[in-house]
């Protein structure tokens, strides 16, 4: 039998194909949260933009005139023109569209929607307040309109006639508002509107006639 010496010996793996190379555990760490980090970036942006076109889909319920109400309310109302609002101003902006909102719903909007102030000086001691962006004012009030009744409209505009919350609008509330209105409307007319929709024959349009008119 031939000597094993005379055949040479199969090589190692590490000497036929190199030295494998060492791979830390730590390298798998890293990796994980890399992808971890990866996957929780696209979910961000995937929300983003679901999150764009759901408001521009709102945003296209509105008519053009509810739009530049909201934008006029904003810029109205941003006393300081930062282009950002905060409580105080937040409050009478959403007053003037007609959420007049307790305290306590002001400050969930802002910490749902709002973001902390910026120090303008590093140097000085500061306070931050949450503010909030024209982009997400817009969007708050798109939800809150759309989600209005269409009754509430009605009823605020019966106020704006109604001089004195007697309940009714009589004649006097008509010629009032068509002389706010610059409309040269005769008094004949203005009697015949009364008279058209007065179903109780009182001589005024009450509540109940009113939102009958505005529905129909």
């Amino acid at each position: 039998m031939a000597s094993s010496a005379a055949h040479p010996a199969f090589p190692s793996r590490s000497n036929a194909f190199g030295k494998l190379p060492e791979r830390p555990l730590a390298t798998f760490g890293t990796s994980t949260n890399q992808q971890r980090g990866d996957l929780q970036r696209a979910e961000r942006e995937r929300e983003r933009i679901e999150r764009e076109n759901r408001e521009r889909e709102e945003q296209n319920q509105l008519s053009e005139e509810q739009k530049e109400e909201i934008k006029e309310a904003f810029y109205l109302f941003d006393l300081d023109k930062d282009l950002k609002i905060d409580y105080h101003e937040l409050k009478v902006a959403m007053k003037a569209l007609g959420f007049d909102l307790p305290k306590a719903e002001i400050l969930s909007i802002l910490q749902t929607h709002g973001a902390p102030s910026s120090p303008p000086n590093p140097n000085v001691p500061h306070h931050p307040r949450l503010l909030l962006s024209f982009r997400d004012f817009q969007s708050v009030m798109t939800q809150r309109i759309l989600a209005r009744d269409p009754r509430e409209e009605i009823l605020r505009a019966f106020e704006l006639f109604d001089e004195g919350g007697k309940g009714k609008i009589n004649l006097n509330d008509l010629r009032r508002v068509a002389r706010e209105l610059g409309e040269g409307l005769e008094e004949e007319e203005l009697a015949a509107m009364i008279e058209e929709f007065d179903m109780d024959s009182d001589g005024a349009i009450n509540r109940e006639e009113f939102l009958e008119i505005c529905m129909q």
